[in-house]
């Protein structure tokens, strides 16, 4: 998984991964099949342990503005765990892959846009319960923070720090918008999270 997550799927070798493993070849395909499937199975473990959106997760948190707000914080703690790759897994590891691995390259592409389809889902809830304005456009919202999220992946895998990625969500927080279209800071609770780096 940390070979993938550091790599990407195309420049991470057959040779790197029974390297980890400690298995020659012939053990490596009895036991996974291809480098495709313990790719996919290495996602999966990343999702599971290590995922910064896990819709499950979100699923649980009352109201869009405290679910982006730990998706973002979230998000910040994530991409920059100590002793583990930087940025999101999802979001790195198959964004530019060759013909031959066209397959690995949309399945990462339909999680990424899934992602986004719950945050629309729950912008839209949150217009009808009158959290957000009623002309609030629940899917420019979704592509909003997406590329808020994926951006600050991005930067992590460039060297940002946990402090400087903190005030980008900050900043993403403070720009949504409120019933009535108030502008508002992230909550006490948001920033009574920060403590440590």
């Amino acid at each position: 998984m940390e070979l993938f997550w550091a790599r990407g799927y195309e420049t991470t070798s057959l040779a790197d991964l029974t390297s980890a493993l400690g298995i020659a070849p012939a053990s490596f395909y009895a036991a996974f099949g291809s480098k495709e499937k313990l790719f996919f199975e290495a996602v999966e473990r990343y999702d599971a342990a290590y995922g910064a959106l896990d819709p499950d997760d979100l699923e649980g948190v009352r109201g869009a503005r405290a679910m982006v707000e730990k998706l973002l914080y979230g998000a910040t703690e994530a991409f920059t765990a100590k002793g583990k790759p930087r940025g999101c897994m999802v979001i790195s590891a198959a964004t530019n892959c060759g013909p031959g691995s066209a397959a690995v390259e949309a399945a990462m592409r339909r999680q990424r846009i899934a992602n986004e389809k719950f945050l629309e889902r729950r912008f839209a809830s949150a217009v009808v319960d009158g959290e957000l304005p009623k002309d609030a456009d629940p899917r420019a919202l979704a592509k909003y923070v997406a590329t808020v999220f994926q951006g600050m992946s991005v930067q992590a895998r460039d060297g940002a720090s946990r402090a400087e990625l903190r005030a980008v969500a900050e900043l993403a927080l403070a720009a949504l918008p409120a019933s009535g279209d108030e502008r508002v800071p992230p909550t006490a609770t948001a920033r009574r999270s920060r403590g440590g780096a």
